[in-house]
């Protein structure tokens, strides 16, 4: 197997690789002076580069390549306290099964490669349900590993020149829509309990279930990232007992902390960003909230779903979101926020700035009656807290309903503030452009003027003007080699 080193090439580097690795009996590169690179920025630079093709990796299309990338990883894991390791996928396409993804490690993807997901369900492990989840989604007991899993990490990179993961996952809709599926489908990417991790310039197509879910983590950034699911699958956006869901999540930030999602463009059948925190008894429990998330440059179209949607599942709670620039076209609903008796915890210190919406059922919706528990033994008396939510500057054309804003009986949905919006009704616009019961908030300069339970207050609704921890993270300007 060959490798190539970024800083030179000579004969010293390869005597001290051999000495480095022992009795790994590898082979060093012999790289020529006219090898190719592309720039890309990340959290870290790494010190050495391998190929997947050093490992025995075929781009055809139909070779499997799981145990190229189990065994890659695996070996360059040994660099993790010597400057770390950088995998390049190269251009052609690499089927494979899951696989797991180590620390101090970036995973580079071409921007002509495309990773094509295993049909063959036997390569997919079982793994226990998400703890402050208590069972797996799609069904009860355990789920299917993730194709691209890491856990308890620190400083991972999944990047790209734009290069495609393919989930191929026509197999696992037809299977679930025929009730043949006995466990939740895979997800795409998943990171779980790990810190300081990228994703970002990826092309994310066809994901069996959710797209990117990065979850009880902290210093997440996802960036860059083009998202494409189907938008006619039918989804119920969570289960209920008799029915499952079928959603297709582009971007997730579940019980994390300090998460930022910028620049990134989500065609989905549910919602394009999802916020959540864990399901009824479990997700109390468990008790991780996801807190201090930033949305930016986001451009989302989901027919039948929001663009971004905090909860149902908030029962860990959620704090400090703000969201800033947003564009949907043909989307059910602008920021939405689900949640029901069961959930308890919390929804606070939401803020949204500059939305353009065009072409949507809703521009503003809260739902206090969304049902879906995990199973019978959710606690009634667990009331959520919705509390402090802002939106400002909103432009909305085409529109059904201008607002659905429906809280608890006797937990009042409190504190909302909308100012400087406006909303152009759709010709087939509701009589009564909005709808509020238990809420409580106010209103500024809002066309059509909104319902009696948000007066006017002639104010500006706040949005944060302090830098978020993730914001100060500083990306390096590092080198992905094309050939060798």
């Amino acid at each position: 197997m060959e490798f190539y080193q970024t800083s030179k090439c000579d004969f010293l580097a390869k005597v001290l690789v051999v000495l480095t690795w022992g009795m790994l009996s590898l082979r060093a590169a012999e790289c020529s002076t006219d090898t190719g690179s592309v720039d890309y920025e990340a959290i870290n630079c790494r010190k050495h580069t391998a190929f997947l093709t050093d490992f025995g990796g075929k781009g055809d299309g139909y070779t499997s390549n799981t145990e190229a990338f189990r065994r890659a990883i695996s070996e360059l894991s040994k660099f993790a306290t010597d400057g770390g390791a950088q995998l390049i996928v190269p251009p052609g396409k690499w089927l494979t099964g899951p696989f797991n993804l180590t620390s101090s490690f970036t995973l580079y993807i071409h921007q002509d490669a495309v990773i094509l997901a295993s049909q063959d369900e036997a390569e997919w492990d079982l793994i226990p349900p998400l703890p402050s989840y208590g069972r797996g989604r799609d069904a009860a007991g355990p789920r299917f590993i993730s194709l691209i899993f890491g856990t308890n990490l620190t400083d991972v990179v999944i990047t790209g020149g734009n290069g495609t993961i393919d989930g191929q996952g026509q197999q696992w809709w037809t299977k679930f829509r025929q009730g043949q599926l006995n466990y939740t489908r895979p997800y795409l990417i998943e990171i779980m309990f790990s810190d300081h991790v990228q994703i970002s310039n990826l092309t994310l197509i066809n994901s069996p279930s959710w797209n990117v879910h990065p979850v009880y983590s902290s210093f997440v950034v996802m960036k860059g990232l083009t998202i494409l699911a189907p938008t006619d699958s039918p989804n119920t956006d969570g289960i209920d007992p008799a029915v499952v869901s079928n959603s297709f999540f582009g971007c997730l930030a579940d019980s994390c902390s300090n998460t930022k999602i910028e620049d990134c463009f989500i065609v989905s059948g549910d919602d394009c960003i999802a916020v959540k925190s864990g399901w009824d008894e479990y997700g109390i429990a468990f008790g991780m909230p996801t807190q201090h998330l930033i949305i930016r440059r986001l451009t989302c179209i989901s027919p039948d779903s929001a663009v971004i949607a905090l909860g149902s599942e908030m029962s860990g709670g959620i704090q400090d979101v703000r969201a800033e620039n947003i564009t949907a076209i043909s989307s059910e609903s602008g920021v939405r926020i689900k949640t029901a008796i069961g959930r308890g915890a919390y929804v606070k210190d939401v803020f949204v700035k500059g939305m353009t919406l065009q072409t949507m059922k809703y521009t503003f919706w809260m739902t206090g009656d969304y049902g879906s528990h995990p199973d019978d033994h959710f606690d009634p008396k667990a009331l959520p807290v919705i509390q402090g939510i802002n939106f400002r500057d909103v432009v909305s054309k085409n529109v059904t309903i201008a607002g659905k804003l429906v809280g608890i009986k006797n937990d009042t949905f409190s504190g909302i503030c909308i100012s400087n919006v406006s909303i152009e009704l759709s010709e087939h616009a509701k009589k009564q452009p909005w709808n509020c019961s238990d809420i409580q908030g106010v209103s500024s300069q809002v066309s059509p003027q909104p319902c009696a339970l948000l007066p006017d207050q002639k104010i500006d609704c706040p949005y944060p003007s302090d830098t978020l921890p993730v914001d100060e993270i500083q990306f390096q300007t590092c080198a992905a080699a094309t050939h060798c």
